[in-house]
């Protein structure tokens, strides 16, 4: 197989496909695709407090985090803004959180900052350990995942190769893209909330107990009327180029909203997650850098 890189942003170094990027997406539709994401980076956190803290800290109910299970979680600032955003499972002795390339440093920081007298011990594992996406239909979160030894990663491939095809990141964010999943950095700038993201009783329990942004977020999911919504956008197929990430979304030349990832995907076409103003009628078609595009709306 000829693997293809990509060349910049989180995923730079991680590879983008190899050769055959429909049919690693249908493989990975059927469950019979695996990916290396040894790019991703890893927090390890150990301590009897680990889970309450953690579940203090964030948007996501972790105080009975059910052992080997995955689920996702974000920290907010004062005023409800996205900070930060990982997935994370626990092992039973220690909480494995993964995130993108580029993003431990500040949340390490967060974290230290924030451990006071409790009982936890955070260390930063990505250069002993990796995050695999393994066989298997896709969950909630794009996984199933594993986190592996980096010593025993060729030991992996081997194993996963000759059970599934291997894929790269293009696969991966078509999918992502086609479901609607939010990533940082992508589909956020500064003054995101979790409310326009379609991210409540998902990364964030509506039941749980007080933590950072939380008055934000209770207050405009009350209201039912956050600024700006997350749309998927069809891209108009007979364009060869595709829109920057970032690029102005417009409606008859007035600027709407941004896009964030942008992907050519196998039964979809061109599609694309967009930031949006909550006003921009759902029927209205739009154009992206000149190229039309119609919305389908995330729930």
């Amino acid at each position: 197989m000829t693997e293809v890189l990509v060349e910049d942003g989180p995923d730079k170094g991680a590879v983008w496909h190899f050769g055959q990027p429909s049919q690693e997406q249908r493989a990975l539709a059927k469950g019979e695709a695996w990916a290396d994401l040894s790019h991703f980076e890893i927090i390890g956190i150990n301590g009897q407090d680990r889970l309450s803290w953690l579940h203090s800290l964030t948007t996501q109910h972790l105080e009975k985090l059910v052992s080997g299970s995955w689920t996702s979680a974000l920290i907010l600032d004062p005023q409800g803004h996205i900070e930060h955003q990982f997935n994370l499972m626990d092992d039973g002795e220690r909480t494995w959180l993964t995130l993108d390339a580029g993003r431990s440093d500040s949340l390490l920081t967060h974290l230290q900052k924030m451990k006071f007298m409790l009982r936890v011990d955070i260390q930063d594992l990505s250069g002993e350990y990796a995050l695999v996406r393994t066989p298997g239909l896709s969950d909630s979160l794009g996984g199933p995942f594993a986190i592996v030894p980096r010593s025993e990663l060729p030991l992996w491939h081997q194993k996963f190769n000759e059970a599934a095809l291997r894929v790269g990141t293009w696969a991966l964010e078509a999918e992502r893209v086609a479901t609607g999943r939010p990533r940082i950095g992508f589909e956020t700038d500064y003054k995101s909330i979790p409310n326009e993201l379609g991210l409540l009783n998902k990364s964030v329990h509506m039941n749980k107990g007080c933590y950072c942004g939380q008055e934000t977020v209770a207050k405009i999911a009350n209201l039912g009327k956050p600024p700006r919504r997350l749309a998927m956008l069809h891209l108009d197929g007979s364009v060869i180029t595709i829109p920057a990430r970032g690029a102005d979304v417009e409606k008859d030349g007035v600027k709407v909203g941004f896009v964030g990832t942008v992907a050519r995907h196998h039964e979809l076409g061109t599609i694309a997650l967009a930031v949006l103003k909550r006003s921009t009628p759902i029927e209205a078609t739009l154009t992206v850098e000149g190229i039309p595009a119609t919305q389908e709306a995330i729930h």
